[in-house]
């Protein structure tokens, strides 16, 4: 009996679609797809800008005599055709910048945080001055009663055997990276704070604090280098 049924399914999946006219519209019985007319290639997936440069310079595989080069995010770009006959774009290039990951707003121990500090982000003078702090804080130092939800105080290393208490640098400007390294990293504010946990000593977080700008310069600089290097191409268009 399920067979049958089964059958039967089959059977009436491979009617036919009916067209009615109904009040000067047009429906069908079934759903149906449109077949596109023109074929479209699988993107290439790259994670430099220099690969995409090299890419549209080399100029190997066939495209419209009109490409798009598509800033999406500080992580992604496309290389993209202008509409063709089925009013579709093709995807010839994608890039996806690898960057350094790093937890914005989760607490770390302070040595993990230097670390990350130090890898992950471009030196300039507020972050010499958190790897000052960060490095001669002691443990179990943060001051609760110093915290007032926009500045705390920390008990700092002054010397080989002297301590002394310290104001928590806040806000800081800083630039990790964050977007493809061909470009300027862009420098943004941070909120940085710290807390005593039980049993892990002093945390140390940072907090974007600049409400997503960074990713509007970022995206604007991607497309000046992609402009420059792409200026002798002008079949290639760079947009943002």
């Amino acid at each position: 009996m399920d067979m049958t049924r089964e059958a039967l399914q089959y059977v009436v999946g491979l009617s036919e679609a009916n067209l009615l006219t109904i009040n000067g519209d047009t429906y069908s019985d079934k759903q149906i797809y449109r077949v596109d007319n023109d074929l479209r290639a699988a993107a290439i997936e790259m994670n430099t800008l220099t690969g995409l440069i090299d890419y549209a310079k080399a100029f190997n595989d066939e495209m419209s005599n009109q490409m798009l080069v598509q800033v999406v995010s500080p992580t992604e770009v496309r290389l993209i055709s202008c509409l063709d006959g089925d009013r579709k774009r093709e995807c010839l290039v994608n890039v996806s910048a690898m960057i350094p990951d790093f937890s914005y707003g989760r607490y770390m121990d302070h040595e993990s945080f230097i670390i990350a500090l130090q890898s992950k982000f471009i030196s300039n003078d507020d972050r010499a001055l958190l790897l000052r702090f960060a490095g001669t804080v002691k443990d179990e130092s943060v001051a609760q009663y110093g915290d007032d939800g926009v500045t705390q105080t920390a008990t700092v290393k002054t010397g080989i055997t002297s301590v002394d208490k310290a104001i928590v640098p806040n806000p800081v400007n800083l630039r990790p990276f964050r977007t493809f390294i061909e470009v300027e990293q862009p420098e943004s504010a941070f909120v940085f704070r710290m807390k005593q946990s039980d049993g892990r000593g002093v945390e140390c977080a940072i907090f974007e604090a600049d409400g997503g700008a960074w990713k509007n310069e970022a995206m604007r600089n991607i497309k000046k280098y992609l402009g420059f290097a792409l200026e002798d191409l002008p079949q290639f268009t760079v947009i943002s």
